[in-house]
């Protein structure tokens, strides 16, 4: 791979030739696990995730080029690029092409390569994420609400995921031991990632309104969202904010309420509906600092 060529417009190249090509886009994915040479055997087990949500986008057809009889999603296309940008770009200083990195998140995802390990996975990752949601909101601004409320749980579900693995007391309280087994991404217990493919039909752009894809929702997801995510939401989102060096991430939230592309004043659909087991898991894996207790919700 040595070349005059720069890391960075080596990967713009790579990226730019799938951008329309939605198949082509996950086979760019998988490449970046397998490293410069075709031979990564520690990053390979990583795939696990990022090729799980990757298929659920495929099926959606959020990654469809805008020319096609059923377009895809301008915003969903552009974060999905972000990630393999940064993921190439990591690759070809890999293998030698010259740098420097050109963004902290292609840096994230060097410390990868060469250290491959669940934190620094996610940091990479959800880095990459959030790096994409703040440079696009406008895009965002431009989907329907259904989808605009769906873009904040995904949100909440990774970088939830990080925080099982890198934050255990803050993401599972009294049972932190098995936090960073349950958010391994090289584990089938990433599902907390494909969580969404229970609640969202596979089409694009929904269709129906937030409260009835919520009413569809299974058991697990919905504990997972308002029992446990949601009573450390803003936690959650300042620890990220400091874990990936991405301070915009604050604009995302407030008062514990996520207003990514949502506004504050409709922050209701956030409260936690009638639920025993919602209210059992305030009470038995409350946040740092909020002890447990019959007064809690």
């Amino acid at each position: 791979m040595k070349s005059e060529v720069t890391a960075a417009a080596w990967a713009g190249r790579q990226v730019g030739s799938v951008r329309d090509d939605p198949a082509g886009r996950m086979a760019l994915m998988e490449r970046c696990y397998y490293g410069p040479f075709g031979k990564a055997p520690r990053h390979l087990p990583f795939r696990r995730a990022a090729m799980s949500f990757m298929r659920w986008q495929l099926r959606r057809g959020v990654l469809q080029p805008t020319f096609a009889d059923r377009p895809g999603s301008p915003w969903w296309r552009a974060v999905n690029e972000r990630i393999l940008r940064d993921g190439c770009e990591a690759v070809g200083l890999s293998g030698g092409l010259p740098g420097p990195a050109s963004s902290r998140t292609a840096s994230h995802w060097l410390s990868f390569a060469d250290r491959p390990t669940a934190r620094a996975w996610y940091r990479a990752h959800n880095g990459s994420v959030v790096a994409a949601y703040l440079e696009n909101r406008g895009l965002a601004e431009a989907e329907n609400a259904t989808e605009r409320f769906f873009t904040n749980v995904v949100l909440c579900r990774v970088l939830y995921a990080h925080a099982l693995v890198a934050a255990p007391r803050l993401s599972l309280g009294p049972l932190r031991p098995l936090a960073p087994l349950l958010g391994d991404p090289r584990l089938g217990m990433t599902g907390i990632f494909l969580q969404l493919s229970r609640v969202l039909p596979d089409e694009y752009p929904l269709r129906d309104t937030v409260q009835s894809n919520l009413d569809r929702e299974v058991g697990f997801g919905r504990l997972l969202d308002f029992g446990v995510i949601a009573p450390r939401l803003q936690q959650l989102y300042e620890w990220s904010a400091r874990e990936l060096a991405a301070p915009g991430l604050l604009d995302c939230v407030r008062d514990g309420a996520p207003i990514y592309a949502w506004s504050f004043d409709d922050r209701d659909v956030w409260q936690p509906p009638e639920s025993f087991m919602i209210r059992l898991a305030h009470r038995t894996l409350p946040p740092p600092g909020r002890p447990p207790g019959p007064g809690r919700p």
